[in-house]
């Protein structure tokens, strides 16, 4: 039972009929284990604190750079240098000391991550790579952990929820990671301060869903928000037939054929020569992007794509770039379950 201290504390969402005391409850006795502290992490870590959920696990093996104090504000200047799993423990426990609160002050490995997990019933990722994403999802697969997942770019972040009653998981949306050498990170190519505050946000609110078990979550569906345009949109995830063996969690599921090809600039320049009509060219960036450069083509906006799928002829090749080959390599992705065409990313982007 809650007591007169927790009650006030949390009153103002306990009176919303939809959580009430059996639902804060349940926030209470939740245990969430947060992957990454940085700047999704940070927004998430403190709303689900305040929250009131009641044991909270944080990994992450970095310490404080000055460079992260932009967009990571559960951190200051006086942090710098020190490990973000401890002082990120520290700062929560300040917020609210009537939850328990473990930092692991460690990279989140094939090695610790079933271990790690083991001990919680929602994971959250904030991580910033490809291959901790994967690793994550998979662990969460072969333990049967929700997952919420976040990510962000530039302008641009996404959201969903994974693994959740037997809803599709991330490999459905995306079967295979980009090469590493392909990724740009934030370092690269840089992201506004207030993009993790936004999607976080988004993110523990999602969370509080699938723990009180209200509203309708995003299992089942993929979440993009563009800060920079004010647009948002929302695609259906198909959860694709996976065979699952037993191997080390970081090659349980086995990845879905990839029938789809990257190619170079050379190669489509030489179908543009040779077989012209046969070649169906999409740029899927913004329409400003498309205005100030392009190498021809139409512009059809990434998350545009689907209100767009009868106009795509199914006998070309259909061809999809961007600036870096990203967008483009997301586009076959979401067209996947519903375009049965040949489809191509260009790599490396028109750049």
């Amino acid at each position: 039972m809650l007591g007169n201290v927790k009650l006030k504390r949390y009153s103002r969402q306990v009176i919303l009929p939809e959580i009430g005391l059996p639902g804060q409850e349940k926030l209470t006795n939740a245990k969430v284990l947060m992957i990454g502290a940085g700047g999704l992490g940070c927004p998430v870590l403190q709303y689900l604190a305040a929250a009131g959920v009641g044991t909270i696990g944080i990994v992450d093996d970095d310490v404080i750079d000055i460079s992260n104090l932009h967009r990571q504000i559960l951190y200051t200047t006086a942090d710098v240098g020190k490990p973000k799993a401890c002082i990120a423990k520290h700062k929560l426990g300040l917020l609210n000391p009537h939850i328990n609160i473990t930092a692991y002050n460690e990279r989140f490995t094939p090695i610790n991550a079933q271990n790690i997990c083991n001990d919680y019933d929602l994971v959250i990722d904030g991580s910033d790579n490809f291959e901790t994403r994967y690793l994550i999802n998979d662990t969460c697969v072969v333990l049967n952990k929700v997952l919420i997942f976040g990510s962000i770019f530039k302008f641009e972040g996404h959201v969903s929820v994974f693994n959740y009653h037997n809803g599709p998981n991330y490999k459905d949306m995306f079967p295979e990671a980009p090469p590493s050498n392909e990724v740009p990170n934030c370092a690269e190519i840089g992201v506004l301060g207030v993009l993790p505050g936004i999607i976080g946000m988004y993110m523990a609110n999602e969370a509080i869903k699938v723990i009180c078990g209200i509203g309708e979550t995003l299992s089942g569906k993929f979440m993009s928000i563009n800060a920079l345009d004010n647009t948002s949109s929302v695609f259906r995830v198909i959860k694709q037939q996976q065979k699952f063996i037993k191997a080390p969690v970081a090659t349980i599921v086995e990845p879905i054929p990839n029938e789809n090809h990257e190619i170079t600039i050379e190669e489509l320049n030489k179908w543009l020569q040779q077989t012209p009509n046969e070649i169906y060219l999409v740029d899927v960036r913004e329409g400003y992007e498309f205005e100030d450069y392009n190498i021809g083509g139409i512009n059809i906006p990434l998350y545009e794509l689907k209100e767009h799928i009868e106009s795509l002829p199914p006998d070309k090749k259909l061809v999809f770039c961007c600036h870096t080959g990203q967008r483009s390599k997301m586009a076959i992705q979401l067209l996947k379950p519903v375009y049965k065409g040949k489809m191509y990313s260009l790599k490396n982007g028109i750049v």
